[in-house]
């Protein structure tokens, strides 16, 4: 018998893009899934929707405020340690602010050729596909 799938912890993250670049994030390495590169964004809270998640996120990790958003994808991704996620993809195309980096071991602004020189986290993967297949069109 199987064992009963736990309910996927619900999270929210943003795509953002400034002249040709998305910016990419590297998780610390004292956190879970230690630096693997990821988007930022982070965990909802109970009541909150996943866009009101993601710009509380930003603002706590990057000190920007979102502009422009807008849903791009969502998934549920499943990881060997039995982390369950269902992940909310935002674009963001346009933000206040100055990115600065609050929390992260690291962040850069890559193009999309670029994405396979990190190590993402394997959740990301669908989504690098994707914005590498079609980010002339974003």
């Amino acid at each position: 018998m199987s064992q009963p799938l736990s309910e996927p912890v619900k999270v929210a993250v943003g795509i953002i893009m400034a002249g040709g670049k998305i910016l990419c994030c590297q998780r610390g390495k004292n956190k879970r899934y230690g630096l693997q590169w990821e988007f930022p964004g982070g965990k909802m809270q109970p009541g909150e929707s996943a866009r009101e998640c993601l710009k509380r996120e930003l603002g706590e990790e990057l000190n920007i405020s979102v502009v422009d958003i807008e849903p791009y994808s969502q998934q549920i991704q499943s990881y060997s340690d039995n982390g369950v996620f269902e992940v909310h993809y935002f674009l963001i195309k346009d933000y206040k602010g100055e990115v600065m980096n609050n929390v992260f071991e690291s962040i850069r602004w890559l193009s999309p050729v670029e994405f396979d020189t990190l190590p993402f986290l394997e959740g990301n993967k669908p989504v690098l596909d994707r914005l590498k297949e079609g980010y002339a069109e974003l």
